[in-house]
């Protein structure tokens, strides 16, 4: 026992030393803590920065928030199964796990912050895509625009944290905001649009090129100015073979497919049980409006006691409890169970962010256990809301959606608690 002493103690993270880590937690490929930093022209006008950035995380959920509370009627209009709507929830999110590795590459050739304008305008296609050419635009269109969030969910933390350094912490928060908010304004907002535009679910689901097309024109500042870091490769070895990696990826994608199992689905069940859509879509909206206070708790609670195991527990049961409530319970409760979920979602997806860095032992692993965790974990969060419309098709309801809740929830749950505890990944990292 005295012989493992030793590697226990150096694998085990300090309050102090988790505090700091955090401040490392958006991070993708480019990250590189031994760039040579140099001052940004536009960190003249950090205002602008800012204000181009909040834009653009806006843009990053209304695409995946906005087709659920019209899912009923595009199914209806289109003459969609259930399997074929969700197969239409499913696409967005296996494009985010899909394309964006093809981030830092876009980034090293072209500069990331044209990359960034040049997805938007995609993303604006996407949207303009799957709202104006019948069913094989739809299906068209969802992956467009799931492949542009996926790239631009890459490429704006590095922004961030080399812009921002010294306040990645505060920044961290505010991306974190502005996400939540552009989920829930779509949730609320697609339905009435859509009453509005003469009850044409196409106008309300092409609205959303609008916030795309301004976050661009308000980004549009940032293009030309070169990145002043000079980066440093790295390559990361035995990563796919350590298990703790494994159980960091697990929980990522096991908590992702909750997520957007209730980004797709959540609506249409509560249409099922009596819900007209506009509140079917205001309960979504509201759901991840509360999300905006755990997404922020989570991460000062992942550094409070010995790991994070108990946080893990505590927000999975909230969401497991929240899911269970909207399924099952009286409707006069629903709103109560609907802030559970909220608060769970927003933890847990805060929790699965942080469990990157806290796991890493330096930036080079924790960019690369990024990738790994985000790139394998969405794909697998894919098969939930797929696996949501197959069963539906098959029994007619949405009772037996529990079973899945239940055995999705719990697997998170096991994954957490490997990955919440306090050691790192064992890898090795060398330049190259």
């Amino acid at each position: 026992m005295s012989d493992n002493a030793p590697q226990a103690s150096s694998n085990r993270l300090t309050h102090a030393k988790r505090t700091a880590e955090l401040e490392e937690l958006l991070i993708d490929a480019e990250a590189d803590d031994e760039a040579v930093q140099q001052s940004h022209p536009l960190l003249h006008r950090p205002w602008l920065l800012l204000l181009g950035l909040i834009l653009v995380a806006l843009n990053l959920r209304p695409a995946l928030s906005s087709m659920a509370p019209l899912l009923s009627e595009v199914s209806k209009s289109l003459g969609l199964s259930a399997a074929q709507a969700g197969l239409l929830t499913t696409l967005p999110v296996l494009c985010l796990g899909l394309f964006a590795p093809l981030a830092p590459i876009l980034a090293r050739r072209f500069g990331a912050e044209r990359v960034v304008l040049g997805i938007l305008l995609t993303l604006a296609g996407g949207i303009l895509l799957r709202s104006s050419f019948g069913e094989t635009g739809l299906f068209a269109g969802s992956v467009l625009a799931g492949a542009s969030i996926g790239v631009i969910g890459v490429l704006l933390p590095g922004i961030v944290k080399r812009d921002f350094a010294r306040h990645a912490g505060t920044m961290t928060g505010v991306y974190t905001m502005a996400l939540c908010l552009g989920a829930a304004m779509a949730a609320g907002a697609t339905v009435p649009l859509s009453q509005h535009f003469a009850g044409s679910w196409t106008m309300g689901l092409g609205f959303w090129i609008v916030p795309a097309l301004v976050a661009a024109v308000f980004w549009l500042p940032q293009v030309g100015h070169k990145q002043g870091a000079h980066h440093v490769a790295y390559r990361v070895r035995g990563l796919l073979r350590d298990p703790l990696a494994w159980q960091v990826t697990l929980y990522m994608g096991l908590q992702s497919s909750l997520a957007y199992i209730v980004f797709g689905w959540l609506p249409s069940i509560l249409i099922g049980r009596g819900l007209t859509p506009t509140q079917a879509g205001l309960v979504l909206s509201g759901s991840v409006i509360v999300q905006l206070a755990s997404s922020l708790a989570a991460p000062w609670l992942a550094t409070r006691g010995k790991d994070q195991r108990l946080a893990i527990v505590i927000v999975m049961a909230l969401v497991m409890a929240g899911l269970f409530g909207c399924l099952y319970a009286p409707l006069e409760g629903l709103w109560g169970w609907a802030i559970l979920l909220g608060l769970g979602q927003g933890g847990s997806f805060s929790l699965a962010l942080t469990l990157i860095v806290l796991r890493s032992r330096d930036a080079h692993v924790a960019a690369n256990l990024s990738g790994m965790a985000q790139g394998i974990g969405y794909t697998l969060a894919s098969m939930g809301p797929f696996a949501v419309g197959l069963v539906h098709d098959l029994t007619g309801g949405w009772t037996a959606l529990g079973w899945i809740f239940g055995v999705v929830g719990s697997a998170a749950i096991l994954a957490g608690l490997g990955a919440g505890r306090s050691l790192y990944v064992q890898v090795e990292s060398e330049k190259v």
